[in-house]
């Protein structure tokens, strides 16, 4: 996998037109993280620094190809005094396979503030990482995203909330040091939070094989934060019906304060004989 700081370099075609690389991966299609931050990247060029991306909102409309660059053409939908909006297609082959709209605002408003709080969990640092004892798709998946430190909490290890039906919960960061530029950290963000999301959903269902993929993704950014300092991801799946799941993850820094909240609709079909949950490559001899 490439380091992000490689995933998030975009090349600029013309105005408002971007066109992100290829990066490095064992499967087919390519990561949503990966397209949806590449967006935010090509949006945030558009849209002067007095403006900070607050939400946005994307659907993942066609499977990307990971062996071919993306294209991302940006429409500047409004610039307002106080709001920004941009639409971006991310386009493979003259089709596209991600539509997102995002929403930017101004930085220094005043207003109202309150904040749910973090749950009691373990430190990161005394969460020990067994692979041996993962399941065969949450191996690949780890060893996929390499340059993160992903510490899945023990389920016995945090109070559970009875009315909720699945639940999760996520350490993780970069484990290379990155950027003093927030812009860089929130991108960085909207690429990690696609990362074990759609899994909360198979909490209820640990022996159940199912085919997954990314179909929409939103995201609200709410506080400055790092993205290689550690986040808490608290995920839940609310509800998963006619072979889709619907997920949401809130985001806080160590400190407790809540960064950013997603919510994400995944496919959960269940796998049919011969088919795989994530489709991988044919490894030449040497690459394994």
């Amino acid at each position: 996998m490439a380091v992000i700081d490689e995933v998030l370099n975009l090349e600029r075609i013309d105005r408002d037109i971007y066109r992100g690389p290829v990066v490095p991966t064992a499967f087919i299609r390519t990561f949503g993280g990966q397209v949806a931050a590449q967006a935010l990247v090509a949006a945030t060029r558009t849209v002067d620094p007095e403006y900070r991306v607050h939400s946005l909102h994307g659907y993942f409309v066609a499977p990307g190809k990971s062996d071919q660059p993306t294209t991302y053409l940006v429409d500047r939908i409004r610039d307002g005094r106080s709001f920004c909006a941009r639409q971006v297609k991310a386009v493979q082959d003259g089709e596209p396979n991600f539509i997102m709209q995002a929403s930017f605002h101004k930085i220094g408003d005043v207003g109202i503030e309150h904040t749910d709080q973090m749950r009691d969990v373990p430190d990161p640092e005394d969460i020990v990482v067994n692979t041996e004892a993962m399941i065969p798709r949450s191996r690949a998946l780890l060893k996929e995203w390499s340059e993160w430190d992903i510490r899945m909490v023990p389920n016995d290890a945090f109070d559970h909330n009875k009315y909720t039906s699945s639940q999760q919960v996520v350490w993780f960061k970069s484990k290379t040091p990155l950027p003093d530029d927030d812009t860089f950290h929130v991108c960085t963000l909207a690429y990690m939070s696609d990362m074990t999301l759609l899994q909360s959903a198979l909490v209820p269902h640990p022996d159940v094989a199912v085919m997954q993929a990314s179909l929409d993704h939103a995201m609200w950014f709410l506080r400055p934060f790092r993205a290689d300092e550690w986040l808490l991801y608290d995920q839940i799946s609310p509800s998963a019906a006619d072979g889709r799941a619907l997920t949401h993850g809130r985001i806080f820094d160590r400190s407790g304060n809540l960064v950013a909240v997603v919510t994400q609709e995944g496919l959960t079909r269940l796998l049919k004989p011969g088919k795989k949950a994530f489709p991988m490559k044919t490894l030449k001899v040497g690459e394994a």
